[in-house]
């Protein structure tokens, strides 16, 4: 009888050993929108999480990918499309605009003011404390090329890498939270 129970303690563990990794302890966010409110609360969400304790990876995509473009950079030699959508899309994070009451940039400017009132964190004191806490931020490369953004032309922040829809899925396999923002 003791053989048979380590032999099947045995067993148990190399069945737990072969098992692959559950989830961590880890929030994977894909920032698909471009509007203020919604990047705000993406943020608001990563550095809370990183309090509790938690990995954070936002994977900006499509539309996300204007709030990293830094206002001070212009990357010339773009072709036609590439130069369009620079042009109609916000540059930079401080140009969002609101998705609900925008109001020609009166709800924007609105809420703003009532951020500062209540001495909420700006949306550049958040990304500020998202670096600082190890959030970091990948960058769709596909969508970059779709929208005709440059590498060059994305902001300085200590946590951001370029990749594809596979390395945001291989970190999204293993995280407890998945969002979609």
């Amino acid at each position: 009888m003791n053989q048979s129970v380590e032999a099947q303690l045995t067993e148990l563990r190399e069945k737990i050993a072969a098992m692959p990794p559950g989830p961590q302890p880890k929030l994977s966010l894909i920032v698909f929108s471009g509007e203020l409110d919604k990047l705000i609360a993406a943020m608001i969400i990563a550095t809370g999480a990183v309090a509790m304790g938690m990995q954070v990876v936002l994977f900006f995509t499509f539309w996300g990918t204007a709030a990293l473009r830094d206002p001070k950079v212009n990357a010339g030699g773009k072709d036609f499309m590439a130069t369009m959508f620079g042009w109609m899309l916000p540059k930079g994070r401080n140009q969002l605009k609101l998705s609900k009451m925008h109001m020609a940039g009166m709800g924007t400017a609105m809420l703003k003011g009532l951020m500062r009132k209540k001495n909420a964190p700006s949306l550049d004191q958040l990304f500020e404390i998202a670096g600082q806490l190890g959030v970091q931020i990948k960058v769709c490369e596909m969508s970059m090329d779709l929208m005709g953004f440059r590498r060059e032309e994305i902001i300085a922040y200590p946590h951001l890498d370029y990749c594809g829809v596979a390395t945001f899925l291989a970190e999204a396999r293993e995280s407890q939270v998945q969002l979609f923002i």
